[in-house]
């Protein structure tokens, strides 16, 4: 079975979108994203997809959407997250990338989460829920400074990082 890996940057207010789009530019995290994604399969939510406009290059590409009549060229679209873990199962890991609806469909399945956290709030209208911190634990922390200052955080599941 795939490990099963959310990643996402967060504002410190816990914005993670605004009208679609990311509301801020930090080039390092997106080279980051790129680097740590590429080769896996990405699942996302059509919104999410529709905010990038195109599959990303070297990675399967999973649309959830409840459109069953939607096709979108260069993706697998599905309809439910069981469907998408499903289809990735064969996977070493498979990555899910937004939106807030999709990470709280996978939050249950979800065995390691890696939080890019800005350290000032931004205005925006789609929000992550606080990690549940009696869930996971944080087993990694690095401080990030070129266009301003983030963290990237990593958290795993208690029973995953206690070798369960």
């Amino acid at each position: 079975m795939a490990e099963v890996i959310i990643i996402v940057a967060v504002a410190k207010n816990n914005v993670i979108g605004r009208d679609g789009t990311l509301p801020w530019h930090l080039p390092s995290d997106l080279r980051h994203f790129k680097k740590t994604t590429m080769g896996y399969p990405l699942i996302m939510g059509r919104k999410t997809y529709e905010s990038i406009g195109r599959p990303l290059p070297g990675r399967d590409n999973v649309v959830m959407t409840r459109n069953t009549d939607l096709e979108l060229p260069g993706c697998i679209v599905v309809h439910t997250m069981e469907e998408a873990i499903d289809h990735c199962r064969n996977e070493e890991k498979v990555f899910i990338i937004g939106g807030a609806d999709i990470f709280k469909l996978a939050m249950s399945m979800t065995d390691t989460i890696i939080y890019t956290a800005l350290e000032r709030d931004v205005e925006g209208d789609v929000y992550l829920d606080p990690i549940d911190t009696n869930m996971f634990e944080i087993v990694d922390r690095k401080a990030c400074d070129e266009e301003e200052p983030y963290q990237i955080i990593r958290y795993e599941r208690k029973s995953r990082a206690m070798g369960g």
